[in-house]
């Protein structure tokens, strides 16, 4: 059968729309995380790999470009290879590379590379100082020739210092005059004046300091040029050029006169007369120089460059297979995303919708969900079982409260009622015994209500307390003085008992109200004979109170309901066995106003001990 849920309890289950459902928020979610996340890391990488390259490019290339040079001057400054292994083992341990040296016929000259390891596919340079690469040495000639080949050039010490004079003479003419200098010598030894002030045009001489000496060859110098002279005369002749006057000597580059800005000029010609004329002078003067000092140099070689134990150098190839597998990883990345999360979702949000079709259920059907899990939604689900629990003992505790408050009015006021009838009537006459009899009836439901007014004021947070200082030992005698009476009517001996001199804060007419309650249902399930006793001790920051008897005691499944409102142990509710069943449940409300707690122990046969937990106060003596 159908039925359809209306009024004010649970609606129909409402449909979520799509976009709303947790699961399909988590997947959105976890997408999102997962997109961002391939995409920073795609960032980061490409980022880091192609700063990392280029750095280790960089730094490749400067030390590639520095072996070059190491063994290019080493090339330029000695005739043979014959001491160039330790240099290329000193090299290679320094930049990490292999490096291979070879001849022209790949005779292998020196490698740092075991034996037997093959060489590169290519060489990566080929060293050869009398036709270097102008881009790779500083201070190359126009020629080709490598400024670090001197040989026959080189200077004498004599004339060295003969120079070096003249330079120092010539610079304090040029500060004389405004310029500042700086002397650079050249391999050959010659020194070259440098102007300090960039704006001094190259190779200006103030008239004072052109006295011609510091460019003037010296005997070794001349010596050497006039063997070049000799050597291109052949090939100036067969160009039908006139090897003298024609073609003079305008000066000399590298002896100071030519290019005062350059740091290592090397010797060579600068030859006067048109264009076409000069260009074929300047290469017979090329051709030789090379020849005057190919012996003063080692033999051509060829330089071969690998990783560390001939691997390759890094490489970034972001070919198309690279980007497949670049896009094929992402989209891994994403599909375990999606499939990790949806796992994960529909576990967590099956148990959510148990618990929201449960808490859809009418109130009547006290829905409970199961407990799966031992994770957040598994303690939500228990939680809500005790939810759910605590509502349906609440509810049958309302209709229980209804019920016990009908009951305990109804039976003093069907009696006041009843007497009265008879009276007006006429049937009994209205004595003392009846008027004493209605007073007591009446006095029964101011009880019943005064308690239910209390019980109010606690569950509302309203009992008004008024706390002081109250010793424990005056409350008890105070209380037992006020039960006295009833005590010895019945036959039960009613003692006190305090240990040291406990001190209480709390407010002395509600704590007595609280003890009264708990001496009267002692004294009312204790038999003739026995002894109900009042107890206080100090415990720490706490004052415990213990009213104990020697009564029947209480069961053991009934422990839990003692201090239940309109709770009896006699499910007959006669008023001979208890009173309203309100004074107990009174007892803990009081005792949680002050801060404190209250407990019942009993041995069935044995009697019970009820204990009150409060908080101690300072004696007058502590101040």
């Amino acid at each position: 059968m159908n039925r359809t849920r209306t009024g004010t309890g649970a609606g129909p289950r409402t449909r979520i729309p799509l976009r709303k459902r947790l699961l399909v928020r988590l997947l959105i979610a976890s997408v999102l995380i997962a997109v961002c996340s391939v995409a920073a890391t795609a960032w980061l990488a490409v980022t880091t790999t192609t700063r990392a390259l280029r750095e280790e490019q960089g730094q490749a290339l400067a030390d590639d470009m520095d072996i070059l040079a190491r063994l290019s001057d080493y090339a330029a400054t000695h005739p043979d290879w014959s001491g160039v292994p330790a240099t290329v083992r000193a090299l290679s341990a320094r930049t990490g590379r292999r490096i291979a040296l070879t001849g022209a016929d790949r005779t292998l000259i020196a490698d740092s590379a075991p034996r037997g390891t093959s060489l590169p596919p290519r060489a990566a340079a080929t060293v050869d100082p009398l036709r270097t690469d102008t881009s790779s040495e500083p201070g190359a000639q126009l020629s080709g020739t490598d400024p670090r080949v001197v040989g026959p050039y080189r200077l004498t010490a004599g004339e060295r210092d003969r120079l070096e004079a003249l330079a120092r003479k010539r610079q304090t003419c040029f500060l004389r005059n405004g310029i500042g200098t700086t002397v650079f010598r050249t391999p050959s030894g010659r020194p070259v004046l440098h102007p300090a002030d960039d704006t001094v045009e190259d190779g200006y001489v103030p008239e004072p300091c052109a006295d011609g000496l510091l460019n003037a060859p010296m005997p070794t110098e001349e010596k050497a040029l006039a063997a070049l002279q000799k050597l291109a005369r052949g090939c100036l002749t067969e160009a039908g050029l006139d090897p003298g006057t024609p073609v003079a000597l305008g000066g000399m580059a590298g002896l100071g006169g030519a290019d005062l800005r350059s740091p290592t000029p090397s010797p060579g010609f600068l030859l006067k007369g048109d264009g076409a004329t000069t260009r074929a002078a300047q290469r017979c003067l090329d051709d030789a120089r090379r020849a005057q000092l190919d012996p003063y140099v080692a033999p051509v070689a060829e330089l071969f460059l690998g990783g560390g134990n001939n691997a390759a150098g890094p490489r970034w190839d972001m070919s198309s297979g690279n980007k497949a597998k670049v896009v094929g990883a992402a989209g891994l990345v994403l599909a375990v995303t999606v499939a990790v999360t949806a796992v994960v979702a529909t576990r967590l949000v099956r148990p959510l919708r148990a618990l929201t079709e449960a808490a859809q259920q009418p109130p009547e059907l006290h829905a409970r969900v199961p407990v799966t899990t031992r994770d957040e939604t598994g303690i939500l689900a228990e939680a809500f079982n005790d939810l759910a629990e605590r509502r349906e003992r609440l509810e049958a505790q309302r209709k229980a409260l209804v019920s016990d408050v009908a009951h305990e009015l109804r039976s003093p006021l069907t009696n006041i009622r009843g007497w009265l009838e008879v009276t007006r009537d006429g049937l009994v006459e209205p004595d003392q015994a009846l008027l004493a009899a209605l007073h007591e009836e009446a006095l029964v439901l101011q009880r019943v209500i005064d308690d239910l007014r209390d019980l109010a004021d606690a569950d509302a947070g309203t009992l008004r307390l008024h706390r002081e200082p109250v010793p424990a030992d005056d409350l008890l005698a105070q209380v037992a003085a006020a039960h006295r009476v009833a005590a010895d009517t019945a036959g039960v001996t009613l003692r006190t008992d305090t240990h040291g001199s406990p001190w209480l804060d709390a407010d002395p007419v509600r704590l007595r109200q609280a003890l009264g309650n708990l001496v009267t249902n002692a004294v009312r399930h204790t038999p003739s004979g026995g002894t109900v006793t009042l107890t206080a001790r100090a415990d720490g920051e706490r004052v415990v109170l213990e009213v104990s008897d020697t009564g029947t005691g209480i069961a053991a499944e009934d422990l839990p309901q003692v201090f239940e409102r309109f709770w009896r142990a006699e499910k007959s509710r006669s008023r001979r066995t208890g009173g309203s069943g309100l004074g107990l449940s009174i007892v803990r409300q009081l005792t949680a106003a002050h801060g404190g707690t209250a407990q019942a122990a009993s041995t069935p046969g044995s009697g019970s001990v009820f204990t009150l937990r409060l908080p101690a106060a300072r004696t007058p003596a502590e101040g």
